[in-house]
């Protein structure tokens, strides 16, 4: 095994992702491991774990396998070395532009879920002081 390639449990510290999420993207193609050890073991590389990393960023704000698959498979055309039509270009750009919106869109909403979750939060504390420092029952 070369420097360049990792076991999946250096690939799971790197990303903070379980070894079962990781095959299970693995099995759903969302990340393909780069090579095999003799052995049959998953190897990945760094391009493997920015991938997973993307992933990773667009779980918690709601994106589906699909989404994401359509995403990475937009970025992977942009990183080609292939030549890109122009029309290709402008729908690959287009592509990478609603999902920044809806990425941007979904932060939004989850700053105003966070921003309601504290004010609760803080109305629990208010409660809870006033209740131990209020008068004593009987």
């Amino acid at each position: 095994m070369t420097g360049e390639h990792m076991q999946i449990g250096e690939v799971v510290a790197r990303t903070q992702l379980s070894q079962r999420t990781i095959r299970h993207y693995d099995e759903v193609g969302l990340v393909v491991p780069s090579a095999r050890s003799q052995g049959g073991f998953r190897l990945y590389t760094e391009a493997d774990i920015a991938r997973l990393m993307v992933i990773r960023r667009m779980k918690p704000l709601g994106f589906t396998l699909d989404e994401m698959r359509e995403l990475l498979a937009a970025t992977d055309r942009l990183d080609s070395d292939e030549p890109i039509e122009d029309s290709e270009h402008r729908s690959l750009i287009t592509t990478l532009r609603a999902f920044e919106h809806a990425a941007q869109q979904r932060c939004d909403e989850l700053r105003t879920q966070l921003e309601r979750a504290e004010e609760f939060a803080g109305t629990l504390r208010q409660r809870l002081s006033a209740a131990q420092t209020g008068p004593a029952r009987a």
